[in-house]
């Protein structure tokens, strides 16, 4: 049998992603070509200036011809990030017929279903595995092992910034400042802190598992955002003594058609009170987790680094191991599946719990209006406990723990609290997830 041809590799982005994608294609030559049974040859690798200074890198290798390296190459990794001009290559390489691997999940999570049309129609393949999750193996398993099954939730922890941020709030009861000085100084976090902290990064992965798991098109503005800002010492300490941690959860959710609307799927980002039981609760630092429920795989984890140069080339170089065996075996790659086409529903339709934390008169009477307020929207209190602020003789603080109810019942019993003169302030209204 003879031997297949060098496959060449354009490598688009010189950073700390790239350059281990880069270290790992030329140090683990050998031993990539007995895997695919052909040479993955590094052609060149894209950068916007050649001056700067850049370790690791041969400067043979280095180009600003960002356009002729694409045309010359077979497989094309895209590491820069942002929108364009990533976009505008990922397109100019699949339209040329060759493969790309991304970690670009901003961009899939915008443009990701016209990409994928394009890749259909010239018949070449999108690999994405590192866009969630770091080195997880998530897309892959629910692109095809569980792509004969029937996904019913995904709830997880895919932004490492934020887990480190909210663990560290957790384990040494300092502030959310610090917890986020200490992530930057780790680098952590994004040049753009809100990136993270605000739920955005969070919010465009669900929106690429979403669509995955339910092939269904999910569009960035359809998920619902919450970041971690407003999460406070005080919110932690009552978490703790309650037997919960708090997380920033990523939540994919198919949902049955009932007396509130149709079936469809609800997306959203947003901090919850997660039982310290659950299998989330102990993922500490910056990792990631990704829990998964189907209609007959049953319950799925996937736990590990979400984050790093080396983590992330990881998952990069496992899709371009699979481009490599593509070319070698041939036929046509996997398309997207968006057939599905499930509505996306409001954050009003889902079914939660809710803490509610309020400073409240410490008179007679004010926690029987507080509870006909509650019960004025249909929802039912499970718990109450109540103490006196210290210092404050004439205010009482009380934590009311809900049964399940809709999101908007639950909004709207807020709502009536904040303008009630039993209530002098609410202090926290934060979801509870994992029951």
């Amino acid at each position: 049998m003879s031997e297949y041809r060098p496959l060449r590799v354009a490598l688009l982005g010189a950073g700390s992603v790239g350059a281990e994608v880069a270290r790992l294609l030329l140090e683990q030559k050998e031993e990539l070509k007995s895997r695919v049974g052909a040479e993955l040859e590094l052609v060149g690798v894209a950068v916007r200036d050649l001056t700067t200074k850049r370790e690791g890198f041969p400067k043979d290798l280095l180009t600003t011809d960002v356009e002729s390296l694409i045309l010359g190459a077979d497989i094309v990794i895209e590491v820069m990030g942002g929108i364009e001009p990533a976009k505008e290559y990922i397109l100019r390489a699949l339209n040329s017929g060759a493969d790309v691997v991304t970690a670009n999940k901003s961009l899939l999570a915008t443009h990701g279903t016209e990409l994928f049309n394009v890749a259909e129609q010239v018949g070449a393949q999108l690999y994405f595995e590192a866009a969630v999750a770091g080195a997880i193996p998530i897309i892959r398993p629910l692109r095809e092992s569980l792509g004969g099954d029937r996904v019913k939730r995904i709830m997880g922890i895919v932004n490492g910034s934020t887990n480190y941020i909210l663990d560290r709030m957790d384990k040494s009861g300092i502030s959310l400042e610090e917890a986020m000085a200490e992530a930057t100084e780790l680098g952590y976090l994004e040049a753009d802190p809100s990136l993270d902290v605000e739920g955005f990064d969070a919010a465009q992965k669900a929106a690429i598992l979403a669509t995955l798991a339910f092939h269904t098109e999910v569009p960035l503005d359809k998920v619902y955002r919450e970041g971690i800002t407003s999460i406070t010492v005080a919110q932690m300490k009552a978490a703790q003594r309650d037997g919960y941690v708090i997380k920033l959860l990523a939540i994919c959710e198919f949902l049955e058609a009932d007396s509130s609307g149709p079936e469809g799927i609800s997306v959203r980002v947003y901090p919850a009170l997660v039982p310290r039981s659950h299998p989330l609760a102990a993922v500490n630092g910056a990792y990631n987790a990704v829990f998964v429920e189907a209609e007959a795989a049953g319950s799925l984890m996937f736990y590990g680094s979400g984050a790093g140069g080396t983590q992330t080339a990881s998952a990069v170089l496992g899709d371009v191991v699979s481009a490599a065996k593509r070319h070698v075996a041939g036929g046509p790659g996997l398309s997207n599946s968006t057939h599905a086409k499930l509505e996306i529903l409001p954050i009003s339709r889902i079914q939660t719990r809710y803490s509610v934390q309020l400073e409240v008169s410490d008179q007679p009477g004010v926690l029987a209006k507080i509870a006909t307020t509650f019960s004025k929207h249909g929802v039912s209190i499970e718990a109450v406990e109540q103490s006196v602020l210290s210092g404050k003789e004439v205010v009482a603080y009380l934590e009311i723990g809900t049964h399940l109810a809709s999101d908007a019942a639950l909004a709207a019993v807020v709502e009536d609290l904040k303008a009630s003169d039993a209530v002098q302030k609410v202090a926290s209204v934060i979801r509870m997830e994992g029951l």
